[in-house]
């Protein structure tokens, strides 16, 4: 006797929301044009889980609907949820640590107050790494130092200015470093610690749009830290950026790239150090004729 085997079809899941092809290329031309963002193709999924929640949010029904209301009022407040939205933000406490002893070798070698910029502040972990570091290295003289710390992003500003983290945040710190740098909560806050505040009075956090015409920066720098921003700009904008870094840095000041970038495209204007570290190719930072 033969038997036959029914097979039972599963319906498809339906999304939400249709993300046409039209919507998608504007979102990448919207997100390049605030944020100098390139989406690649492969992107489309992380868009639409994304943006889905603003949609919600809004009571809107499609992308295009959402787009339509995003370019009707080009100083919206949906702008830069929008731009929250699709801003990556992987970040952890003495990420790359190859960095941070040049960084204090660095340091120890001026004699007058430093300054480090980190242009990808996130939730806080690396300008805090900075911070420690700076403490770690100039002691007493870690008093008159300073960290400007700027993020495009508000949310992780926000959570970043708090200064509080989880014990699995931290767990990868040496016990020393979490006995001298932050304070441990108890009752409603176990489970938590905070930033000590004369750690946290070293960073001044704000908002900065690397693609903004003017940055909200009146001084040079000893270090800027812009690690794992540039892969999500295409190399035209890196150009940009990397140019104006360069007028931003003192003579011997040093600039911490991601381990995934290289800037050897900007030989006129940067020259590598060591492993992801650049300094100057000219004594001003000018860039040659």
């Amino acid at each position: 006797m033969n038997t036959r085997l029914r097979t039972t079809k599963i319906p498809a899941v339906s999304p939400d929301f249709l993300l046409t092809d039209h919507d998608f290329s504007r979102i990448r031309t919207l997100i390049h044009e605030r944020a100098g963002i390139a989406l690649g193709a492969q992107k489309r999924q992380m868009v639409y889980s994304r943006l889905a929640r603003r949609l919600r949010e809004l009571s809107l029904k499609e992308f295009s609907a959402y787009l339509s209301f995003l370019e009707s009022d080009p100083n919206s407040a949906e702008w830069q949820l929008f731009t929250n939205a699709l801003t990556t933000n992987l970040t952890a406490f003495f990420r790359e640590a190859h960095h941070f002893p040049v960084l204090a070798e660095h340091a120890r070698s001026c004699s007058h107050p430093l300054t480090v910029w980190c242009s990808a502040a996130s939730t806080g972990e690396e300008p805090y790494s900075i911070a420690m570091t700076l403490v770690e290295a100039l002691g007493s003289r870690a008093s008159s130092a300073s960290v400007v710390a700027t993020d495009i992003d508000t949310q992780v500003l926000s959570k970043a200015t708090e200064g509080v983290f989880t014990m699995e945040q931290v767990c990868k710190l040496s016990p020393e470093r979490l006995r001298r740098f932050f304070l441990k909560g108890s009752g409603a806050q176990a489970g938590l610690v905070r930033i000590r505040p004369e750690v946290a009075a070293m960073v001044k956090f704000s908002r900065l749009n690397l693609l903004d015409p003017r940055w909200a920066l009146n001084e040079p720098f000893d270090a800027i830290f812009c690690r794992n921003v540039m892969i999500y700009f295409d190399k035209p904008t890196q150009a940009k950026i990397l140019d104006r870094f360069a007028l931003l840095m003192k003579p011997h000041a040093l600039l911490f790239a991601g381990h995934s970038e290289n800037f050897s495209f900007a030989s006129r204007t940067l020259r590598l150090r060591g492993q992801t570290v650049y300094e100057l190719a000219s004594e001003r930072g000018k860039v040659a004729a």
